[in-house]
C-alpha cells in the first residue's frame, strides 16, 4: 500500500503521523511510505532519519496526498487538508465529528473512508487503545496546566497546588474517572493537592479507592448536587468524560461556574469532543485561555501538541499494529477485526458510527450494510 504522512497544520500542532521507526516498520512490510518533507521536525525527527528508514520525502502535501492511498495524520483535517483529500481516500486519524457536522459533511461529500483512532476498540470492546496514550499524556498535562494558571501574574487565586507547611493544598477536582481523570489524580496526588474524582460508576470508583487509598484522592458518585458541591471548591476543575464517538455531556453548568471561586481555573480536556462544561469552546496553543466570571477557561483541543516528541512516539506506539493490519490486507480484510471495524465513522457518503450520527441528527448506516 502506498501511505502519506503531510504536515500537521492546525494551529501550534507538532506531532506527526508516524515515527521514523514506524516508517521503517512499514517499508520493510513491502509497503511505500511518502512523508511531507519537514513533517517531522515539530517531534525531533529529521528527514534524513525517515529516508535512512526507507520512506520517500516529498516537497509539499498536494504530493504526499497525491501519492498515497492512506493518510496517516494525527488531527482531523481541516480546509486545507480537506481541499487536498482525493474522492474515496482511506483516511487514519483523529476524527472527533460528533461536535463537528462540517467536517462530517465535507469527508461524506468526497466519499472519505474515515478511519478514527479514538472509537476504535479492543477485541471485548472495551477499551480505546488509540485514544487511551493521549489521553494519558493530556490527563498529566492538565494538572501542569492548571496549576500554571493558578499564578496570580496570569490571572489566578494565587495558591500553590501542594500547599506548604502551615498551609492547605489547594483542591483539584476530577469529573470522569477514565483514564484522562485517573492520570490527572496521579499528578496532583504528587503535587500534595487535595483531589477528589467524580464518575457515576460505582465500581469503577471502588477500583479507584483501591488505587488511591491512603494517598488523600475521594472517590465521589457523579450526580448535579455532588458536581456542583465539589466545584463550588475547586481551585483546579479537570473535565474528563468521554462517551465514545459521542458529544460529551455537559455535566458543569452555566450557574455552577459563577459559584466558583475566582481566579480558579478549569482545563477541560473533553473539548474535542465538544467539552463536559456549559462555557466551554475550543481554543488553542496561540491563545489558549478566556476568563468567564472571573474563571480562567483552558480548552485546547489538541493539548498534547505542546509535547510532541512524547506524544508522537507514544501515539505510533498504539497505531502502528492497525496501521500495519489496514495495509497488509486492505480496508476489507482489516474491517474483519471488529475492534478495527469500530473505528470507521464515515464510509463512502454515509455515517457508520451510530454516536455520530445520533449528535449530529443525521442517518446512520451500519458498516456492513454499506460494504456487503
Amino acid at each position: 500500500m502506498r501511505i502519506g504522512v503531510p504536515t500537521e497544520i492546525k494551529d501550534n500542532e507538532y506531532r506527526v503521523g508516524m515515527t521514523p521507526s514506524g516508517a521503517g516498520v512499514l517499508a520493510s512490510d513491502g509497503h511505500e511510505v511518502f512523508v511531507q518533507a519537514g513533517a517531522g521536525n515539530g517531534s525531533g525527527f529529521s528527514d534524513d532519519e525517515y529516508k535512512a528508514a526507507g520512506a520517500k520525502i516529498l516537497a509539499d502535501g498536494d504530493a504526499v496526498y497525491e501519492a498515497a492511498e492512506m493518510i496517516v495524520k494525527v488531527k482531523e483535517p481541516i480546509e486545507a487538508d480537506l481541499k487536498r483529500l482525493k474522492d474515496g481516500q482511506l483516511l487514519f486519524t483523529y476524527l472527533h465529528l460528533a461536535p463537528v457536522p462540517d467536517l462530517t459533511k465535507a469527508l461524506l461529500e468526497k466519499n472519505i473512508v474515515g478511519i478514527a483512532y479514538e472509537t476504535i476498540t479492543d477485541e471485548r470492546k472495551r477499551t480505546l487503545p488509540l485514544l487511551t496514550p493521549m489521553s494519558e499524556v493530556a490527563g498529566r498535562m492538565s494538572v501542569h496546566v492548571g496549576a500554571y494558571y493558578l499564578h496570580k501574574p496570569l490571572g489566578g487565586r494565587g495558591v500553590l497546588l501542594g500547599g506548604v507547611p502551615g498551609v492547605l493544598p489547594g483542591d483539584v477536582v476530577i469529573i470522569g474517572g477514565g483514564v484522562v481523570g485517573t492520570n490527572a489524580a496521579k499528578m496532583a496526588a504528587g503535587l500534595g493537592a487535595r483531589v477528589t474524582i467524580l464518575d457515576n460508576n460505582l465500581d469503577r470508583l471502588r477500583q479507584l479507592d483501591d488505587i488511591f487509598l491512603g494517598t488523600g484522592v475521594q472517590t465521589v458518585a457523579s450526580n448535579p448536587a455532588h458536581i456542583a458541591d465539589a466545584v463550588r471548591h475547586a481551585d483546579v476543575l479537570i473535565g474528563g468524560v468521554l462517551i465514545p464517538g459521542a458529544a460529551a455531556p455537559k455535566l458543569v453548568t452555566r450557574q455552577m461556574i459563577r459559584d466558583m471561586k475566582k481566579g480558579s481555573v478549569i482545563v477541560d480536556v473533553a473539548i474535542d469532543q465538544g467539552g463536559c462544561v456549559e462555557t466551554a469552546h475550543a481554543t488553542t496553543h496561540s491563545n489558549p485561555v478566556y476568563d468567564v466570571d472571573g474563571v480562567t477557561h483552558y480548552c485546547v483541543a489538541n493539548m498534547p501538541g505542546a509535547v510532541p516528541r512524547t506524544s508522537t512516539i507514544a501515539l505510533t506506539n498504539a497505531t502502528l499494529p492497525y496501521t500495519r493490519k489496514i495495509a497488509a490486507g486492505g480496508f476489507s480484510k482489516a474491517i474483519e477485526d471488529p475492534g478495527l471495524a469500530e473505528g470507521v465513522n464515515v464510509y463512502k457518503g454515509a455515517i457508520t458510527y451510530k454516536a455520530v450520527a445520533e449528535s449530529q441528527g443525521r442517518e446512520y448506516v451500519p458498516l456492513a450494510d454499506t460494504v456487503a
